[in-house]
């Protein structure tokens, strides 16, 4: 293994434009590569150190779909469950529908929502977090608007599209932990500590932080094309209500703890020391496409050529239209600040890349970080 090249693309990334980067490359649960460059605190010129926080925004995803598919495991859910089962609220949602007059109005859409669809985004929600009904919620909350109330808000807001026939990237893993909370029983936060973060040692990882952790925090940056330099922007713009705990968005980590969960995924659900979070049929179902021929055509993002959706993942599908050296099935995703997983059982491999800049670069620096590892490891 010759990780040269790679060291030198995070190094032109922190010279470029990204304040700085961190990669770790972790193949058959060990870890053979690990690099950082640039600086935490661009106005202090601070570098990068161990153990930092960061905010993983739709990282998040990742762990919500976990945590549901423990549901789906021990029998509590079912995927094809209509979601007014457990959230009797959305047995009122309503869609919008096309009129000749290429006007809109709204009814009962002909199917109801499933679970599966808030897995797969085909639900028909958007990704509005100031809808009327949500700022409504979070008045009335004062500020704290809990995961279980920001669904009830949702649910009163006309979906974009029947559920089912299109897939549009959306607050759908939101709901999905709202499910979580109504179907166990305990805080989404409070089941992905003992369920997941907790068992697997993963310390540095939840939807609060400590004073001491909130110390290890780094600041965040966005690029000023006009400055042409990065300015700082702290702050988490999908935290709307102090007790909302975003499925979609509200994780905060380090890339250590992070890694460990992500590698226990490469590992079909079983850490390497023998925690099991999730069964291989799981992981196996959480990365097979479940695009269809109603909503292939919307997931169309540029850099995804070649993958499909699989439960809250990008899935591997035609090399030839991707151009990745990475095999079929390696399965993953990214954050809004520019974080991004790579989890392949089949090469046993695990990559968590991690940066803080909200316009992350992501169509660069993602495919060539990606195939870059694969050739590093040949």
């Amino acid at each position: 293994m010759n990780f040269a090249p790679l060291s030198r693309f995070i190094d032109h990334i922190a010279a470029w434009r990204i304040p700085w980067a961190e990669v770790v490359v972790m193949h058959r649960n060990e870890t053979v590569f690990r690099y950082r460059a640039g600086y935490a605190d661009l106005e202090a010129n601070t570098p990068i150190d161990e153990d930092k926080i960061i905010y993983l925004y739709s990282l998040t995803k990742i762990m919500t779909c976990t945590a549901a598919l423990q549901l789906v495991e021990k029998g509590e859910i079912l995927l094809g469950d209509p979601l007014s089962d457990y959230l009797p609220e959305f047995a009122e949602t309503a869609v919008r529908k096309q009129q000749k007059d290429d006007g809109s109005r709204t009814g009962l859409p002909e199917r109801p929502i499933t679970v599966r669809d808030l897995f797969t985004m085909t639900a028909g929600f958007s990704y509005d977090l100031d809808s009327p009904s949500i700022r409504e919620a979070a008045e009335r909350t004062e500020g704290r608007l809990p995961t279980r109330e920001f669904a009830r808000a949702l649910a009163k807001e006309p979906l974009l599209f029947e559920p089912g026939t299109r897939w549009n990237y959306s607050l759908c893993h939101d709901v999905l932990a709202a499910l979580v909370e109504v179907v166990d029983g305990r805080r989404f936060s409070t089941y992905v500590r003992e369920e997941i973060t907790e068992p697997l040692g993963m310390p540095d990882t939840g939807f609060f932080l400590s004073e001491a952790q909130h110390s290890r925090l780094v600041p965040q940056y966005e690029f000023n094309d006009e400055l042409g330099k990065a300015v700082r922007m702290d702050g988490d713009w999908y935290r709307i209500g102090t007790e909302f705990e975003s499925g979609g968005a509200g994780l905060l980590s380090t890339v250590r703890d992070y890694a460990l969960f992500l590698n226990t995924l490469t590992n079909r659900g079983t850490s390497p020391e023998g925690v099991r979070i999730l069964s291989a049929a799981s992981v196996d179902l959480m990365r097979t496409d479940h695009l269809n021929g109603h909503t292939r055509g919307d997931y169309n993002w540029a850099h995804h050529a070649g993958y499909g959706y699989g439960l809250g993942v990008r899935t591997h599908i035609s090399k030839a239209d991707s151009g990745s050296l990475s095999p079929l099935g390696e399965f993953g995703w990214s954050g809004a600040a520019g974080s991004y997983a790579i989890m392949d059982p089949e090469s046993q491999l695990t990559v968590m890349y991690a940066q803080h800049l909200v316009n992350n670069q992501e169509p660069y620096v993602h495919p060539r970080l990606r195939n870059m590892v694969y050739s590093c490891l040949s």
